[in-house]
């Protein structure tokens, strides 16, 4: 029998937008000042008296239909028995296909090593028994990681998306949002890290 599919919690309502998933993702994974393979969002809206902003922090949702699998010319990517979708930095060929083709911009192109790379679910962690490097990091606890269907089971009111992210019928992400309210209201801005566009 097949493992179970792994995935990410994210609890939207918890995240205060301090990075610090982020920096433990990039210390863990020796990256350069570019590449971030987990990223948090700053979402903005609403007018006065009554804004709202909220924060959404992302890595790769190792797809159960991955794009990335698909698009790849030299097979650099494969999907494990447990449902980790990894990447072989040794076969990748730096044509950045799969960076256009994913709509959560999962796989961050490094042009100092002219080469693609994304989050593994900390592989090297897991095999010890640890949880990966930004689930351990995050002070608010917002994100937990595991087998998807129990993760539903111990959060039953998570989404499988919010209006903010791409659809998810295209790859059926392994993540689960725990929403608040302001969620399903229009954004007038999105920050991914300097980065600002209206909406």
């Amino acid at each position: 029998m097949a493992n179970k599919q792994l995935g990410f919690y994210i609890n939207v309502d918890r995240c205060i937008g301090c990075h610090t998933c982020e920096m433990a993702c990039k210390e863990t994974n020796d990256l350069d000042l570019g590449p971030r393979w987990r990223r948090v969002r700053s979402v903005e809206g609403g007018s006065f008296p009554r804004p709202f902003a909220y924060f959404v922090s992302m890595a790769c949702n190792h797809c159960e239909n991955p794009i990335c699998v698909k698009v790849c010319p030299v097979g650099a990517y494969t999907k494990r028995e447990d449902g980790l979708v990894i990447h072989d930095p040794s076969k990748c060929i730096g044509c950045q296909y799969c960076t256009y083709a994913c709509p959560y911009a999962a796989p961050q192109f490094d042009a100092n090593k002219g080469k693609v790379g994304k989050c593994s679910g900390c592989t090297t962690l897991l095999e010890k028994g640890e949880q990966p490097a930004c689930v351990q990091s995050c002070i608010m606890r917002a994100l937990e990681f595991g087998p998807i269907d129990e993760l539903q089971a111990k959060h039953p009111s998570a989404v499988r998306s919010i209006p903010v992210l791409p659809d998810p019928t295209k790859t059926n992400p392994s993540v689960l949002i725990q929403p608040r309210p302001e969620v399903n209201l229009k954004p007038t801005r999105i920050v991914d890290g300097v980065r600002a566009r209206q909406v």
